[in-house]
């Protein structure tokens, strides 16, 4: 089990804590942690693109002249696509990017995530994290004694003070540990947790 160091809010140490190598010990599966990221991308498309075709185009029912004897080349209407104001050709329509990953899968790309903030020495863990009022402020001095200014944050959801203190400070943002995902955990240089958010972590997703 690998021992991470424990921090209070004016960032000094008081102790220490032993993390499950289930979770933030477990072997790191690129193609996996590849996968997910490309999957919660995939997923948040809305793939409302659309064009009409030259079926869906209105008028043009009427061939423009007559099949031969005018010096043009022929043509059968005038919503064809070589036509101003024509249908496109193979026109986008609306589609759905999404796609699944199996829940071992999914998991073990978590896994594989946290793995690396804590081989990388990129994952806090904070003895408390609560604020008796909403004051931006107040985050912003915890986040300067950690000496960390882009981060995620992970907090239970009853800790309504700190997420929205942080909701304001660019590069900042917060989740609860179930829906803690691979993308935000990449996207975010540091990721902090408290100890109850580790203990509901391990349990979670061991």
């Amino acid at each position: 089990m690998a021992n991470v160091s424990v921090y209070n809010m004016e960032g000094k140490e008081v102790g220490t804590i032993e993390l499950s190598d289930a979770v933030f010990g477990a072997e790191i599966k690129e193609n996996l942690v590849h996968q997910a990221v490309v999957q919660q991308l995939a997923n948040n498309r809305q793939g409302t693109q659309k064009a009409k075709t030259r079926s869906e185009v209105s008028g043009g029912g009427r061939k423009p002249w007559r099949q031969k004897g005018t010096g043009h080349a022929r043509q059968g209407s005038t919503r064809a696509p070589q036509w101003t104001g024509g249908g496109v050709v193979f026109a986008p329509v609306p589609r759905d990017y999404s796609f699944k990953m199996n829940k071992k899968e999914k998991r073990a790309a978590l896994q594989s995530a946290l793995t690396s903030k804590v081989q990388d020495n990129k994952l806090v863990v904070l003895d408390e994290l609560k604020f008796g009022e909403i004051k931006t402020k107040n985050m912003k001095n915890v986040l300067d004694a950690l000496k960390v200014d882009n981060a995620l944050i992970v907090i239970n959801p009853d800790s309504e003070n700190v997420q929205i203190s942080a909701r304001n400070i660019e590069g900042v943002a917060t989740a609860s540990p179930s829906t803690i995902n691979v993308y935000d955990i990449l996207k975010y240089n540091t990721v902090i947790v408290t100890r109850s958010s580790v203990a509901t972590i391990e349990e979670v997703y061991a």
